[in-house]
């Protein structure tokens, strides 16, 4: 942090002063600063529209130290699980059905094949299979070599 702003300062409007000046052009050139001396501002703005305490901003080694409160962070981490949780669920999904397509076009297709079309690991799709084998979707007939796959229960 320049020695010319203060924690004080910087809870106020204040003028912006980078510690180096020629990175923060850089940043401000690809977008990653939209005005200068605005991001503390914007951080406190942004806590008071959520409704959420705010951040402890302490001056700690020529640098700043943000403290968020737990209370900042209860509601985010649902959040962050329930979207996580949302897209590998899709993803899941979406790659059993397209596994199920595939058996359908050609029943000998192999695991390598797959993986290959389905752009994971062939470990990723022996999981697959296994879960649709689990959920008596899928059947293999014969040796792994010679043997082809059968679509039980096509729902």
């Amino acid at each position: 942090m320049p020695d010319e702003i203060t924690i004080d300062k910087l809870m106020q409007k204040h003028p912006s002063i980078p510690r180096n000046r020629h990175i923060a052009n850089i940043f401000f050139k690809a977008g990653y600063i939209e005005a200068w001396g605005r991001g503390v501002e914007k951080i406190k703005d942004g806590f008071q529209k959520a409704g959420k305490p705010k951040p402890l901003f302490e001056e700690l080694g020529g640098g700043v130290m943000i403290t968020l409160f737990k209370g900042l962070l209860e509601n985010v981490s649902d959040n962050v699980t329930d979207k996580v949780t949302d897209n590998v669920t899709d993803n899941v999904t979406d790659r059993l059905s397209k596994i199920i397509k595939c058996i359908e076009a050609n029943s000998t297709i192999t695991v390598m094949e797959l993986a290959l079309i389905l752009n994971v690991s062939k470990r990723t799709v022996l999981r697959d299979i296994e879960k649709l084998k689990t959920d008596n979707k899928l059947a293999r007939t014969g040796s792994e070599k010679g043997g082809h796959w059968e679509i039980v229960n096509d729902d």
